[in-house]
Formats: C-alpha cells, sequence, structure tokens
C-alpha cells in the first residue's frame, strides 16, 4: 500500500469522528526506531508527508523550523531530538503529525504513522516506575494491545511553557 493510501486510511479514521465521545480511548499510533508510540486522536488535527522546513534561530535543538500550511506558519519538533535519540534521514514515510497544545499548532516529525488504534483505559497501564527522568513526563502510560506495547504520550508535556511560548511566540 503506497504512503497516500496509509495517510489517507489513517485520516478517515481520524476524521469520521466529531464528537469527542467518539475519539476516546482512540490513539494515532505511530513509530520512532523500532518503538510505537501513541497520542490521543483528540490532540491531532492533520497528518502530512515531511515538507520543507525553515529553520529559524534561537530554538532549541529539537525545533527543526517552521512548515507553511496552507498559509499558518508552524513550528515543528523533531520527537526523535525531543527524546534524545539517534537522527535520522527523512524519508517518504517520514510524517509531520500536526496537533494542538494549548491553542497552538505544532508538527511532530515522526519515522511513519501506523493507525489509529483503539486502547480502552482498563488496558493502559502507568508509565514503569523506573523511569524518572526528564523523558518520563512526556508518558501517560503504556498501552497493551494483543501481546504488543505501544508508549502512549502526554501531548501537553511535550513542551515546557517556556518553550511552548518561546516557538509559538505566544505571549510576546
Amino acid at each position: 500500500m503506497s504512503m497516500e493510501n496509509e495517510k489517507k486510511m489513517v485520516e478517515d479514521d481520524l476524521f469520521d469522528e466529531d464528537s469527542e465521545d467518539t475519539q476516546k480511548d482512540k490513539y494515532l499510533t505511530f513509530q520512532l526506531g523500532k518503538e510505537d508510540y501513541g497520542i490521543e486522536i483528540r490532540h491531532v488535527t492533520e497528518i502530512i508527508g515531511i515538507q520543507k522546513i525553515t529553520e529559524v534561530p534561537d530554538m532549541p535543538a529539537f525545533v527543526k523550523g517552521v512548515i507553511n500550511l496552507r498559509g499558518q506558519v508552524i513550528p515543528v519538533m523533531d520527537v526523535r531530538t525531543r527524546f534524545q535519540m539517534e537522527s535520522r534521514e527523512y524519508d517518504d514515510r517520514t510524517c509531520v503529525i500536526v496537533v494542538r497544545i494549548n491553542d497552538s499548532a505544532i508538527g511532530l516529525v515522526v519515522d511513519t504513522v501506523n493507525e489509529v488504534a483503539d486502547i480502552p483505559e482498563d488496558s493502559v497501564a502507568p508509565p514503569p516506575m523506573v523511569s524518572r527522568g526528564e523523558g518520563s513526563r512526556y508518558l501517560q502510560g503504556m498501552g497493551k494491545i494483543g501481546n504488543e506495547v505501544k508508549i502512549l504520550l502526554n501531548v501537553n508535556r511535550l513542551l515546557h511553557d517556556e518553550e511552548l511560548s518561546k516557538i509559538t511566540g505566544a505571549g510576546n
């Protein structure tokens, strides 16, 4: 299946749902390296292929720059860099997941988008207690689907307030 068809299927799953209730327990799953991650659908506004990123000086290292999405300038964060993972070249599977954080649109660069998955609350375990470092603050929980585990991210914690205001220009 082509990348376009995959994105279309995921977007159909995303945007069929109008009410908050039908989005409950639904996560957009994506890959970074060998691991599967998920974010709650309610935060996702759009999925796009990688496009030209304009670098902006004096931004945190994980902010790759901005993109122009239909006239709206959106900051783009490389999730690999944010998680201090080894960087990798962007390719035709690389996607930008556009999410809303505190009323600001932010693009999250991920290796590839997988699917929309149902992960009921009773299938979500708390994050491991051994993970107390800076990275653990991004975790919402561990979602169990069959024999697989998806690392569920708390989108609202991907950026500190001061980082968010710096990259979105809020408060300036």
